[in-house]
């Protein structure tokens, strides 16, 4: 068994640092323009007491005003670029990953979403952070037949589930049979009291 020697950082340490990193420089950018945007994803709920993610870092921006801030954000030199998925763009910090997200679950990104939002401190950058409860909508929602990982969901929803409007979340995920199994299993564990569909 390979042991980390004391005082060097892990391999994830050394990956969070970097998203970290990012994280603040892309929101920082952001700022700098006009438009609205908001934390999302699993940074979002770290701001908010979850576990840290490894991943990426995602921010929400509106669909309309996606083009304005790709250009932006290239603008002051970051790099930007454009997938073959056409939900999003990403924004490279020395190899770490930003995504800027202007669609939802097929739906278009507005302005009007991103209202529901609160200023919180992260990394020592105040920045707008999308509601626990819009964040557990769009988590479920992600879950389907070949992306399904319990495991994640229920130590977030665990971290947060003091700042959940749960019957909200039932409600926003009704549509998704996938939704509705972690709403159970939420419900039976007493994260969720009462969120399971009947």
């Amino acid at each position: 068994m390979r042991r980390r020697t004391r005082g060097y950082p892990s391999r994830v340490e050394n990956v969070q640092g970097g998203l970290r990193e990012a994280l603040k420089l892309v929101a920082v950018a952001l700022k700098d323009g006009d438009a609205p945007f908001a934390l999302t994803g699993g940074y979002a709920l770290w701001a908010r007491g979850a576990p840290e993610p490894v991943h990426d870092v995602d921010f929400m921006v509106a669909e309309e005003d996606a083009a304005r801030t790709a250009e932006l954000l290239a603008d002051q030199g970051l790099e930007v670029v454009q997938p073959p998925e056409d939900w999003l763009f990403k924004v490279y910090v020395d190899g770490a990953m930003v995504d800027i997200l202007f669609r939802a679950g097929g739906d278009p990104v507005t302005r009007e979403r991103l209202h529901d939002v609160d200023q919180i401190e992260v990394e020592s950058v105040r920045m707008p952070v999308l509601s626990a409860t819009e964040l557990l909508v769009d988590k479920l929602n992600a879950l389907e037949e070949h992306a399904c990982d319990l495991g994640s969901i229920v130590p977030a929803a665990r971290a947060v589930r003091e700042q959940v409007d749960w019957a909200a979340v039932a409600e926003g995920t009704a549509g998704n049979d996938f939704a509705a199994a972690a709403l159970f299993l939420l419900d039976r564990l007493g994260v969720a009291s009462g969120a399971a569909p009947d």
